[in-house]
């Protein structure tokens, strides 16, 4: 095998033969039965080759024959290098007891979700980037996005925002005696920062040391100073790495445009729930990792997850546009319940919850309790969007195990557009 200048054929002056040794663990590394040190080697052979502009031409044909091609790629999700045959018309074609006569093992990455798939917590560090060793063309710990499909996997980014908001509450409501009237988008992020100090990067490194909330930081390079710093006493097995958390209208690409800031531009295209087919305008929190840019010196913000919410003063991430309006409805709903005596809070599940017949995800979990006796009562809200039989199968399964939570009411489109959203709560509570 050689590697040869990018854009050529293979048969020129200036190939450069691969030693056998570095041959054999390429192919063991690419059929997916390599050791360790095997991967190593061939995720060192396929960087430098990508830096270097050149192309691995295989031995499989005769030595005067044009030789098949690889590309090395690099997998932006999943932090890592991979070989892609090169293929078409006017390409000579592997020989069929080749190794290379078939994709690489680990080429996809994606898990295609479903509504039946469960949406669990992201386990260890809140860290998106590995160190170079571990950059290893396998299957990763944890689902990851492969940014050669839309299909609706889930980043490990969007789960560990979702940990975030979790963790901070700002996916509930508060009794409104409990609310100031004069909360703002200061206050969200400032919830938001508190939170981050509760959870680390890396042993050592909280979050809110590597965690910003306005684009001027990465604008100003202040991120990367700080990244440089804390680089030194970054622990060994963890990637330096920084994040932003940014309100954002819109993104095009990998462009995402913050008010009262100059556009960020990603190394990678920006993913979020709102795509063709299921489009969510903004307003969206987005959630930014900047490191060390696999290509290049120093450090860039490499990806990003918009997630949207309700709005700037309440950062409740909503799954559709249909759903942005019943939480709307579910909100000003909470008036006429204080109005009676009555504490209405809500909560918009982000991770799956557990059943003794599976796990499910609600829409809206309702808590409606009685300032006068204490009692209270939960009944779990389904905004019914969509009339696709694949959508209205899945929920088939997954609300017999929501009944396992609370009594299920499912409200449709026309419910909205009909006023109907606060007349049919009020009677699923029995009020």
């Amino acid at each position: 095998m050689w590697l040869i200048p990018r854009n050529t054929d293979g048969t020129r002056a200036g190939r450069i033969a691969l030693p056998a040794p570095v041959r054999e663990a390429l192919v063991r590394w690419y059929v997916g039965q390599g050791s360790r040190a095997d991967e190593e080697a061939g995720i060192m052979l396929v960087q430098q080759a990508r830096i270097g502009e050149r192309w691995i031409a295989c031995d499989c044909l005769s030595a005067d024959a044009p030789p098949p091609i690889l590309t090395p790629a690099f997998l932006s999700e999943a932090e890592t290098y991979y070989l892609r045959r090169l293929t078409s018309v006017n390409r000579p074609e592997h020989r069929a007891d080749c190794p290379f006569f078939r994709d690489q093992a680990t080429n996809r990455l994606s898990e295609v979700r479903t509504q039946e798939s469960p949406a669990d917590p992201p386990t260890g560090y809140f860290e998106v980037l590995r160190p170079a060793p571990e950059k290893l063309a396998q299957r990763p710990e944890e689902e990851s996005s492969d940014d050669r499909t839309r299909q609706a996997s889930v980043p490990r980014l969007a789960r560990l925002l979702w940990r975030l908001i979790n963790l901070s509450g700002l996916n509930r409501t508060l009794c409104l005696s409990d609310e100031n009237p004069e909360h703002s988008i200061s206050d969200e992020f400032k919830t938001l920062a508190i939170a981050a100090q509760r959870v680390e990067i890396a042993p050592g490194i909280e979050l809110g040391r590597a965690l910003w909330t306005h684009a001027q930081a990465l604008h100003s390079k202040r991120i990367y100073a700080r990244l440089r710093e804390l680089s030194r006493v970054w622990p060994p097995g963890h990637a330096p790495q920084g994040f932003l958390a940014l309100f954002t209208q819109k993104f095009e690409g990998s462009t995402i445009h913050v008010a009262g800031s100059d556009p960020v531009v990603l190394a990678n295209r920006v993913q979020s729930p709102s795509i063709r087919g299921n489009t969510i305008k903004g307003p969206y929190l987005t959630i930014v990792v900047a490191g060390q840019y696999p290509e290049a010196h120093g450090y860039a913000p490499l990806r990003g997850y918009a997630q949207p919410i309700y709005s700037g003063k309440r950062f409740i991430p909503v799954d559709s546009e249909f759903e942005r309006a019943v939480l709307r409805d579910l909100l000003r709903l909470r008036w006429s319940f204080d109005r009676a005596g009555l504490d209405l809070l809500l909560e918009k599940p982000v991770f799956d919850t557990l059943t003794p017949i599976g796990s499910c995800r609600p829409d809206f979990l309702l808590e409606a309790r009685s300032r006068s006796t204490g009692e209270t009562r939960e009944i779990i809200v389904e905004a019914m969007g969509s009339t696709d039989e694949t959508y209205l199968a899945a929920k088939a399964v997954t609300h017999p195990r929501m009944q396992q939570i609370a009594p299920v009411l499912c409200v449709s489109p026309d419910d909205v557009e009909e006023a109907r959203i606060a007349p049919l709560v009020r009677k699923a509570f029995g009020l």
